[in-house]
This record gives structure tokens, sequence and C-alpha cells, in this order.
């Protein structure tokens, strides 16, 4: 079964309610392919490999989290950029790319999917005096100590975390998919036990020490393998499509 690329896109645009999210990035359409979808293929970020995969899947549309078009980024269409593009308009395939939007969904969203893989019961955002809030906090139904949790994350995950070990049992946890070690405070200031989040900057590891906070980085491709995945899952399900993710794999 095939739909037009125009029901494709306003069905995940209002869905995901990317008018209303202001972004670093465009959302929706990016790249305008062939006018009819009959098969989606979905990754983290729009690679010439993930490209390259997606040509070889003959897929319609290619669906990201990372796109292209980024604000304070080089306009230019050469070198690298100049090769992706060529390579998805040669291929009449779609790029279709959503970033804050998929992070915050309550359903098919970075953060709620990661939560659902690792066991955790969500209660509420990171901040809840704050809309444009992006993580989440939670609990796990038993607590465990914070390297149980790691191996527990490594297990899920297929990639070895960093730890920060801090004091006591893990019993709530704030999390922010991809790069949101910035919000280590905001966790802090949560009351939680330990905050997991894709990446870590230098300052990082002193916060979570002297604040007794136990840490997590489980890499920013890894935690944002999911949100992409429910995405596609549910616009195969509402237009009886094919779907297939593919992961290229990012140690970072």
């Amino acid at each position: 079964m095939a739909i037009a690329l125009t029901t494709l896109v306003g069905e995940a645009d209002a869905f995901l309610n990317a008018s209303r999210i202001s972004d670093y990035c465009p959302n929706g359409l990016q790249v305008e392919g062939r006018p009819q979808v009959s098969r989606i293929v979905s990754g983290v970020t729009a690679s010439q490999e993930l490209i390259e995969a997606a040509i070889e899947a003959e897929a319609d549309v290619l669906l990201v989290h990372h796109g292209y078009f980024w604000k304070g980024e080089n306009p230019c269409v050469t070198g690298m950029k100049q090769r992706r593009l060529k390579a998805l308009l040669a291929n009449e395939i779609s790029l279709l790319a959503y970033h804050l939007p998929l992070d915050v969904h309550p359903e098919v969203g970075n953060n709620v999917q990661l939560a659902r893989q690792l066991g955790i019961v969500v209660e509420g955002p990171l901040e809840p005096e704050n809309p444009r809030t992006v993580g989440l906090v939670g609990s796990l139904e038993e607590p465990m100590s914070a390297q149980d949790f790691a191996r527990h994350v490594q297990q899920v995950l297929g990639r070895e975390p960093l730890l920060i070990e801090g004091e006591g049992l893990i019993r709530r946890v704030g999390w922010c998919t991809g790069g949101g070690q910035g919000y280590i405070d905001t966790a802090v200031a949560a009351g939680v036990d330990l905050y997991l989040t894709g990446e870590a900057s230098e300052q990082t590891f002193h916060s979570a020490r002297e604040n007794g906070l136990s840490f997590i980085a489980a890499g920013h491709h890894a935690t944002e393998r999911y949100g992409v995945q429910a995405l596609g899952d549910y616009l195969a399900r509402r237009f009886a499509l094919e779907h297939l993710f593919i992961d290229c794999p990012n140690p970072v």
C-alpha cells in the first residue's frame, strides 16, 4: 500500500505537535523525494552510512531524529552536506526529521521509550515548573546499587556506560536522552538518586561527586534509538506501510 508523502508528513507533524515546539532545526520534511510512500526506513542520524542503507533498502522516506540545517551551521551545500543531499535527491528519498518533538512526546518520545526499555516508572517532568522541560523523573520497582543499575543499562543498551557512583541505593532516577548532561544540577534539585543521560562534560564529574549523586552517561546514540523506532512503527500501523529501523552503531 502507498500513501501520499503529504499525508504522511501531515500525520507525523500533527502527532508530534511539531509546529508548537521551538527547536534548533526545522522539524518535519527537510528533503522532498517521490510523492508516494510505501516504505519507511528509520534511524537515529541522517549520516551517509544510513542514507546508503536506506537506498539499499529501497526506502521512500528516511525518518530520523538528527537531520540537517541546524541553527548556526554553515549553510553552504558543500563537502559532506553536498554528498548527503545528492544521494537523497538522486534516489528521490524524502528526509523526515524530528528533534525536540521526538524527545518530549509522551507516547513515542525518546525519554518515555528509554524508560520502558530500562523499566523505570515515569512520575513526571524533571522541571515541573518549566513547560519546555525535556527530561523526566521516575522510580525503579526495586531499589538497586548504582553498579547494578549500570550493569542493567549495559545489558539493555548493549554499550558499557560511564558510571560515577554516588551515595546509597538507587530508587528515584532522573534522565534526559542525548546530550543532556547540562541538566545534572536540575537533577540534584529534583532529589533523585541517579541522573542518566547520553554524554558527559568535564564538570559533570564534579557536580555528581560533590552532590553525592550517581551519574551515568550511556551514549548519545544509544539512548536515542527508541523514539524514532516507535514513531516509525506508529506511522507504519497508521497507514499500513513497511517500516525498517536500521541501526548504524555510534560509540558516542
